[in-house]
């Protein structure tokens, strides 16, 4: 099946009459073409950037609470137009009709809802205590300012929460936006500007830009004051290394090995379930999707049971059917990419206990993969080092808890992981040990739908976080802005003495002293402190 990629692209008539190029869509399971948006070249990009500047200032000056309406008029829009979306998702993405709704739909409702109210906290601004008696009569705040203009770039595995919730944090700080979607999802990114815009938006503040990988070279390039990236290590760190040289920001998220580590204690039922959730949601499609799992010994084959049970019993096809829970994968490239890991796996001495590649006869020219679970494996075989990003479930036994940390661990990525057992103090005690963005106690990934929670990894798995209030920080300049009655003179200015010398000494015991070192000060210094005072308070011309 022919998928699009960033340098697919067709001859169309624009409006000025002569011929621009157009980027295809198709459907990942039936290779029917869905539609198709308008490209540009990289070196219109710069230009697109400093038209969304131009609206910026504008935008910006709107009160947060301005900004608030919008973001919740947004969700509205999108509520309206839910049906129709979630179509557009299941039919451009391969998602199942049902994911489309809970993994897609509902976060980036909730999202606008939670921007709306908590941006106006978040960003408002922030006074600043002060503990030293000598800075009380000053006052300080933090204020938030917006860089002007953020660029997404975003990935097709979740092509419309994950871009919205950005776009959403962005806007709400003050920033104009410019959205570079995935070339398989562009119409899907297309439609999130589509939203904005019937939300009322002013015209301009929000951009989509479709094309190849250069474009969204381009937009890093260009003057845009940070970059959100969601995609590979390989292009992230290019992204991150492109961006400093600008002495800009990036917020990097490149994927993840997530592992879950199953104690002897934990509810077998639900560790069951929610690894079968965790590893084949999407088709395993997802950065923080169960890519590895160590069970205990102990419970090791009843647990393993129950994940063949459950996986064998998933239904694999029509994305757009109700009852469907695996979908295709994105693209022929990708089902590639998943077969290999899971040959290289059998050939090395793993056991295949269910799964592998599946023909779906009503939809021959899809991509399909059955929920895929292999025994006997070793940390040495590629599909526990690789990023599979396919519905496929590697299972080790270990004999002790510390064993599965050790083995978490060994990871060039640290995105998230999970841990199941019914002891809640041990569940914090084993994720504090994991090294890894996020972890998850009896469950697995879901915060990634309440944006009050942070997002990002460490290691390979990316630089920065998303969401929550490090989301909102991520999107403006933190300033400093200090205020000074000027009544007086600070005691530290000129002119140096030993007056000030005995002043400056007592006040530091004063304050931070013991209790005999505070009266003994007070003895010694109280003369030079009177001193320093009234000098302060005469003015020096």
């Amino acid at each position: 099946m022919a998928v699009t990629t960033g340098t697919d692209e067709t001859q169309v008539a624009s409006t000025n009459g002569k011929p621009r190029p157009e980027l295809e869509t198709f459907n990942p399971a039936t290779g029917k073409r869905i539609g198709s948006v308008p490209t540009i070249t990289p070196e219109q990009v710069q230009s697109v950037v400093d038209e969304v500047a131009e609206v910026q200032p504008f935008w910006a000056q709107l009160s947060l609470a301005e900004r608030g309406r919008y973001m919740k008029r947004a969700a509205q829009v999108i509520l309206d137009h839910m049906d129709e979306i979630t179509e557009l998702i299941t039919a451009e993405q391969g998602k199942p009709r049902l994911e489309a709704h809970t993994m897609e739909m509902i976060p980036s409702i909730d999202t606008l809802h939670w921007v709306a109210g908590a941006g106006q906290k978040i960003l408002a601004d922030e006074s600043i205590p002060q503990t030293n008696l000598l800075m009380k009569m000053k006052k300080s705040k933090f204020v938030y300012e917006p860089y002007g203009v953020v660029g997404v770039i975003a990935p097709w595995n979740y092509p419309w929460n994950i871009p919205l919730g950005e776009v959403a944090i962005a806007l709400m700080a003050g920033n104009g936006v410019v959205l570079k979607p995935a070339s398989l999802t562009a119409t899907i990114g297309q439609k999130i500007e589509e939203m904005f815009t019937k939300a009322g938006l002013p015209d301009g503040i929000l951009r989509t830009v479709h094309g190849g990988g250069a474009i969204g070279q381009a937009l890093v390039e260009s003057t845009a004051g940070k970059i959100f990236f969601t995609g590979s290590v390989e292009v992230g760190r290019s992204v991150g290394v492109e961006a400093a040289k600008r002495m800009k920001g990036s917020v990097l998220e490149l994927g993840g090995k997530d592992p879950q580590i199953v104690c002897a204690d934990a509810n077998l039922g639900n560790a069951v379930s929610g690894g079968v959730w965790g590893a084949f949601a999407n088709a395993g499609q997802t950065c923080s999707g169960i890519e590895r799992t160590y069970v205990l010994r102990d419970v090791a084959d009843e647990f393993i049971e129950g994940i063949v049970r459950e996986a064998s019993t998933l239904t694999v096809g029509d994305p757009t059917s109700w009852d469907t829970e695996i979908g295709p994968m994105i693209s022929e490239e990708q089902f590639d990419l998943v077969k290999e890991l899971i040959d290289d796996a059998t050939a090395n001495g793993a056991t295949l206990r269910c799964g592998g590649p599946r023909k779906v006869d009503a939809y021959p020219d899809g991509n399909f993969i059955a929920p895929t679970v292999l025994t006997d494996v070793t940390h040495d075989m590629r599909i526990m080092k690789e990023e599979i990003f396919g519905p496929v479930l590697p299972i080790m036994v270990v004999d002790t808890e510390q064993q599965a940390i050790e083995l978490a661990n060994d990871s060039q990525f640290g995105l998230g992981a999970s841990v199941w057992t019914l002891d809640r103090e041990k569940g914090d005690r084993i994720a504090r040990q994991i090294e890894s963005g996020m972890v998850w106690v009896n469950d697995h990934s879901y915060t990634h739908g309440t944006c009050q929670c942070s997002w990002g990894g460490i290691k390979d798995s990316g630089l920065g976080r998303s969401h929550s209030k490090f989301g909102f920080y991520e999107c403006v300049n933190v300033k400093l802005v200090a205020w000074e009655p000027s009544k007086m003179r600070d005691t530290w200015w000129h002119p140096y003495d030993e007056t000030a010398g005995k002043a400056i000494s007592a006040s530091i015991k004063l304050m931070y002293g013991r209790k005999g070192q505070r009266g003994k000060a007070l003895r010694e210094g109280l003369v030079p402190l009177l001193r320093l005072t009234a000098r302060s308070l005469r003015k020096r011309r």
